[in-house]
């Protein structure tokens, strides 16, 4: 069976990518298609990877601007000749889902959300809002991209979400079914480790949608000691807000991250996302959640037994959830057992059968004879 793999786009090693990853080891030697690749913060296993760049790769300031290039990722993706496959699958949370195939050729898509900045610009404001003009040009950019993503969607044959929140997100938008199959978590890799801890964690991209700045904000306020890790565009804005008891370390390396999460009292988790691998890892390390009561969280973690949640997406909710949270209430060991429900080799075996099922049933391929 011939498979190629349709991404977004190549710059760090994320949640996404790591998916990726795991989708390569299912179907090695797959290509890899993608808007754009920088290199500079990948490790040397995804330069290793056969992709193939859009021509989206070769325009000016690609590394700088690159958000300011989304209106083109759409074209980028159609732009691909996919006629050489059995099934392309479509790592998608902006536009790979949209890729051209023909009827010989089944687009499954592995759908993180639909389009955010689309059709949840509240939450994700990468194409920026300036002055009236700026704002006028952006959302009828906003527009033009729901359109297509409304289009695109109907390109896919099958729809796999990340979560059941996800799923929901799918019907309403796309009015379409998808099954649900949660993404590999790497829980081998963060082992429990019997260790002092006197800090709390946080582990996070620092841009807006995050809500880092909740955190810091909270643990300023209570004097707790808080590590901060991760990069990006918020730095700046949340070391000035943060208290003395914050600590931002900034990107850490791969090999690094293991003993910081063994090593805090609990991972904070301010945000609302799709699924969210992060708390999954500490789960795994044997380290308790202190986290927003919202979208994947809920699916991932149950309250009072793995983590403990705060309702509002405020400072003062989570200022609340700490004063709460008690290390002494949490079992290491019973926290590891739950998040080994989401390892890499059930998702591995999930994603091959569904693939395979598929595949058979519309009678296409090498798997359909």
């Amino acid at each position: 069976m011939r498979v190629a793999i349709a991404h977004e786009w190549l710059t760090t090693l994320g949640g996404s990518e790591r998916v990726v990853e795991i989708m390569l080891e299912v179907y090695p030697g797959s290509p890899v298609y993608t808007t754009f690749l920088s290199d500079r913060n990948l490790p040397a296993s995804v330069r290793g990877w056969d992709v193939r760049t859009s021509f989206v790769q070769k325009l000016p300031w690609l590394h700088r601007i690159s958000q300011k290039y989304i209106p083109l990722f759409p074209l980028a993706f159609e732009s691909f000749d996919l006629s050489g496959y059995d099934v392309v699958i479509t790592s998608s949370s902006a536009c790979s889902k949209g890729v051209l195939t023909g009827p010989e050729t089944l687009n499954i898509c592995y759908c993180y959300t639909p389009l955010r900045y689309a059709w949840q610009p509240h939450l994700d404001k990468r194409l920026g809002h300036a002055n009236v003009a700026v704002r006028a040009a952006n959302d009828l950019v906003v527009h033009y991209l729901r359109l297509w993503d409304r289009l695109a969607s109907d390109r896919v044959d099958h729809f796999i979400a990340i979560s059941n929140h996800v799923a929901a997100r799918i019907a309403k938008f796309y009015r379409r079914e998808a099954a649900v199959i949660y993404p590999p978590v790497d829980v081998e890799r963060f082992p429990v480790v019997d260790c002092p801890r006197d800090y709390f964690l946080v582990v996070s991209r620092l841009v807006p949608y995050k809500h880092v700045e909740l955190a810091v904000e909270a643990f300023s306020g209570l004097g707790l000691p808080l590590k901060v890790v991760g990069d990006g565009p918020e730095r700046d804005r949340l070391r000035a807000m943060a208290g003395p008891n914050i600590d931002f370390l900034g990107f850490v390396e791969e090999d690094d991250l293991p003993g910081l999460i063994s090593g805090c009292q609990a991972l904070v988790f301010p945000g609302e996302e799709d699924f969210g691998i992060v708390p999954v890892e500490a789960m795994a390390a044997g380290r308790p959640v202190i986290g927003l009561a919202r979208g994947g969280l809920r699916e991932s973690a149950i309250d009072g037994e793995t983590a403990v949640m705060f309702p509002e997406a405020t400072a003062a909710s989570l200022a609340d959830a700490v004063s709460r949270f008690r290390a002494g209430d949490f079992d290491p060991a019973k926290l590891s057992k739950h998040a080994a429900k989401f390892s890499k080799e059930r998702f591995k075996k999930e994603f091959s059968e569904f693939v395979t099922a598929k595949v058979k049933e519309s009678g296409i391929g090498p798997a359909g004879k």
